[in-house]
């Protein structure tokens, strides 16, 4: 038997077991702060079958970082760990590091039973099932694959499974903080099956505004904070729409009309129709391409605010950054993409190099440690995030299988 005819059999058999974990992963509510038990069960499931797993501790002192991210406030760490998994080779060959979160946003609105999966024709339903449990899944029989057909493997087969990537990915930076050694890095998002090489960057933003509070007879008294956050939304909007000009220029970025937007989410702002609000909270966050860093972009966004040319509103506002990313770029005709594409290609599922037009946790790996990192998976972000969240078994299969045939490539197993 072939190695395609081989590995696809062993995926095969070896598919229910990941969705069995996917099932069980659903039903753990691992919003941000309370991955847990979910990471419970991954260590479970891991030692299963028979590769090595280290829960790597995390402590409070991660809220020292400079790079730490809080649109969370008050989550704590000590006692919470992340995951991390070995299968080693015999030594003397390249080695791979997998990452992909656990943690999930909360439910949507009108999502049906969330924390509960279901399957309907090969489509596992359910929040986190496409964004990331389907990819910690995938993850999972990629190691049981390989147990199955113990190829000759050189190198090692890393992979992290982390907390809080939704939040600003601080489950990532605890392991990129241990220095970990690896020779590519593949970080597991719903990438429709396409390989991205350009992740683009973000922050995430917190306006307070303050005015001056009154009735509603005394015009031209009072300052209403509410109308100076129309404002601030104005001018930030204008701020982006320069810089969006001047980010062209990046072919896999270029052929998006708007691949760094900026996105208002929530405002708060007064108690009583008739009172102009002395205080408005304006959150959101703007997207960055490779050509500023997250530091220009905190520091552009405050200056548009100083010179906008309102006096009171330039001296009557804070602004702070909740969540910070810088872009992470590799080059399309590196050994890592071009080594996922023919290994998709030898598996019947060709594969396409492109951008991402969010943000990821990939920027540590990329930019913090100097691992060569893609971003690739199963799922579409079309659905993530969203009240039809879901993910198809036979997307799992395909990248998994892909996975495995890369590893067999790269980890210098025998054909």
């Amino acid at each position: 038997m072939s190695v395609p005819a081989s590995l696809q059999a062993a995926v095969a058999r070896e598919l229910s077991a990941a969705e069995k974990l996917l099932g069980d992963l659903i039903r753990q509510p691992s919003t941000s702060g309370l991955e847990h038990d979910a990471m419970l069960r991954l260590d479970k499931a891991f030692r299963e079958i028979g590769v090595e797993v280290e829960r790597v501790p995390l402590s409070d002192r991660l809220r020292d970082d400079p790079d730490y991210c809080d649109p969370i406030p008050d989550i704590r760490y000590d006692g919470r760990f992340n995951l991390r998994i070995a299968s080693k080779g015999h030594g003397g060959g390249q080695t791979l590091l997998m990452n992909s979160h656990v943690d999930v946003v909360p439910p949507s609105v009108d999502q049906p039973d969330p924390w509960n999966p279901r399957q309907e024709h090969g489509v596992v339903f359910g929040r986190g099932s496409c964004d990331a449990k389907g990819q910690i899944a995938t993850i999972y029989l990629v190691y049981r694959v390989l147990k199955t057909l113990r190829p000759d493997l050189a190198g090692d087969v890393l992979a992290h499974l982390v907390v809080e990537e939704e939040n600003g990915g601080n489950g990532t930076m605890a392991m990129a903080r241990r220095g970990e050694k690896a020779d590519a890095c593949v970080v597991l998002e719903p990438t429709s099956g396409k390989v991205l090489t350009s992740i683009r960057g973000a922050v995430w933003f917190k306006l307070v505004l303050s005015g001056r509070a009154g009735h509603s007879g005394q015009a031209g008294v009072t300052r209403s904070a509410l109308l100076m956050a129309r404002d601030a939304i104005g001018i930030l909007e204008k701020y982006h729409a320069g810089l969006l000009a001047r980010s062209r220029g990046f072919p896999l970025f270029d052929v998006y009309p708007n691949p760094m937007p900026i996105t208002f989410g929530n405002l708060e702002a007064g108690n009583w129709p008739a009172s102009a609000p002395s205080r408005a909270v304006l959150k959101g966050v703007l997207g960055l391409l490779p050509n500023v860093t997250k530091e220009q972009v905190c520091a552009e966004m405050r200056a548009a605010l100083e010179n906008c040319g309102d006096e009171f509103l330039a001296k009557n506002f804070e602004l702070a950054f909740m969540y910070r990313h810088d872009s992470s770029v590799l080059d399309p005709a590196h050994d890592l993409p071009q080594g996922l594409l023919r290994a998709a290609a030898a598996m019947g599922t060709p594969a396409a190099v492109d951008a991402m037009t969010a943000s990821c946790d990939a920027w540590f790996y990329n930019n913090q440690l100097g691992i060569p990192t893609v971003v690739y998976g199963p799922g579409t972000l079309k659905v993530a995030h969203s009240k039809d969240e879901q993910i198809a078994l036979a997307d799992m299969a395909a990248s998994a299988a892909t996975l495995v045939r890369f590893i067999m490539d790269y980890c210098g197993g025998k054909r």
